[in-house]
C-alpha cells in the first residue's frame, strides 16, 4: 500500500505539526578505514561515515545505508543507538560522528556547544512518528486512555502506584512502566508533551534504549505499559497492544502513519538528523550519501517498511538547501 507523502512542513513540537539499537558499535561494511576523507574515482566513492544518536531514527538509516552500500560498496558505515541527547552529549558534539539521529529537533545549548566546538550542525527533517502507548495483551480493562490521564500515571507530583489510583474501574495492582532510557529524545518528548516538563518523570521506570525490550517488558507483565516509536510497535504487533489516545474533548485516535501525517494524533512528532558541517565540507562520500538519504526519503518504503510518515516533497527540497548550504559553508542554524 502506498501513502501519500505530504507531511506537515513543521519542524518542531507537535502543536507547530498540527497547524502547518546503545548497541555495540554496528559496522556494516568491512573495518574502517581513512576516517578523514573520501577517495572518488568517477562514480566511486570510499570513506567511513560514523552516524551516532536515536533508536527512534535508527531504522530509517540503517535502511538508506545499506542500499547507498548496494552502488557504493567501499563506502563504510559505523551505526550505534546512543539516544538522541547520549549520541550528541557524548559522540556528535565532541566530533566524533559525522550523523547524530534525533527524535526531537536540537536544543539551543547543544547547538552552542557544537559552535564551541567549531562546527555548525546541519538539520535535516526527514520522517513523522506516531508515538505508540502500549499495554500488555491480557489488559482487558483499558484500550484507549486520555493525555490528561497519561500525565496522572507518569509525573513525579502524582505517581500513582495502582491503576485504580488513576481510575475506580481499573484493577488496584501496581503499574510496571517501561520506556526510553532518560539518554533518548523520546524520552524528552514524552516528558515534555506529555509530563509538562522536558526530563520530568516518577523515576520507578523501567528505561532502555532498546526499543524493543520495551515491548519486551510490556509483554512479560499484565499490569505494564509503556510507550515507544511507532516503527517498533509495528514491529512488534502481536506482543502488545497500542491504546488510542485523546486530549481534552477530542476524540480517540488510533496511532497511525495516516494520523500522524494529519496531525489528528496526539503524539505524532517530527524526526531528524544532524550533521557536522566541517566533515561535510571535508568528506565528499558523506555529501554523496546525505544527498541519497534526503531524496530517498519521501519514498513508500518508510511506511510501508519501517513504519514511519515520509518526507514531503517541500521537505526534500528544504533538505537538499540545507545539504548544499553546509558544503557551501554557507549554513546557520536558526
Amino acid at each position: 500500500m502506498a501513502y501519500d507523502s505530504n507531511v506537515s512542513e513543521s519542524v518542531s513540537r507537535r502543536t507547530l505539526l498540527a497547524s502547518t539499537v546503545a548497541i555495540g558499535a554496528t559496522a556494516l561494511a568491512g573495518c574502517l578505514s581513512d576516517s578523514t576523507g573520501a577517495n572518488t574515482d568517477g562514480d566511486s566513492l570510499s570513506g567511513d561515515i560514523r552516524i551516532s544518536g536515536s533508536s527512534t531514527v535508527y531504522p530509517v538509516a540503517q535502511d538508506i545505508s545499506r542500499q547507498f552500500q548496494e552502488d557504493h560498496s567501499d563506502v563504510n558505515f559505523n551505526l550505534t543507538r546512543d539516544g538522541s541527547s547520549g549520541g550528541f552529549e557524548n559522540v556528535f558534539i565532541p566530533g566524533d560522528s559525522d550523523i547524530n539521529n534525533a527524535s526531537r529537533s536540537i536544543a539551543d545549548e547543544e547547538v552552542q556547544q557544537c559552535r564551541d566546538n567549531d562546527f555548525e550542525p546541519v538539520e535535516f527533517f526527514i520522517a513523522q512518528d506516531a508515538l505508540t502507548v502500549v499495554v500488555n495483551n491480557e489488559n482487558d480493562w483499558v484500550d484507549s486512555i486520555s493525555i490528561e490521564d497519561l500525565k496522572k500515571i507518569w509525573s513525579p507530583d502524582s505517581a500513582p502506584e495502582t491503576w485504580a489510583d488513576v481510575n475506580s474501574e481499573w484493577p488496584d495492582e501496581p503499574f510496571d512502566l517501561y520506556g526510553p532510557a532518560t539518554t533518548s529524545g523520546t524520552f524528552d518528548y514524552f516528558t515534555e508533551t506529555v509530563v509538562g516538563e522536558e526530563g520530568k518523570i516518577r523515576d520507578d521506570f523501567e528505561g532502555t534504549e532498546e526499543d524493543d525490550q520495551i515491548a519486551q517488558g510490556v509483554k512479560g507483565s499484565q499490569h505494564a505499559m509503556g510507550y515507544l516509536p511507532f516503527a517498533y510497535y509495528t514491529n512488534n504487533p502481536d506482543t502488545v497492544k497500542a491504546l488510542t489516545l485523546s486530549e481534552g474533548d477530542s476524540d480517540p485516535v488510533e496511532p497511525s502513519i495516516e494520523a500522524a501525517q494529519s496531525g489528528d494524533y496526539p503524539l505524532a512528532r517530527p524526526l531528524y538528523f544532524y550533521a557536522n558541517m566541517n566533515k561535510l565540507q571535508e568528506k565528499e562520500h558523506l555529501q554523496e550519501f546525505i544527498r541519497f538519504y534526503v531524496n530517498e526519503a519521501d519514498k513508500d518504503f518508510i511506511a510501508n517498511d519501517i513504519g514511519y510518515v515520509p518526507s514531503s516533497e517541500k521537505m526534500v527540497e528544504d533538505n537538499v538547501a540545507n545539504l548544499e548550504a553546509g558544503i557551501n559553508g554557507e549554513y546557520k542554524h536558526s
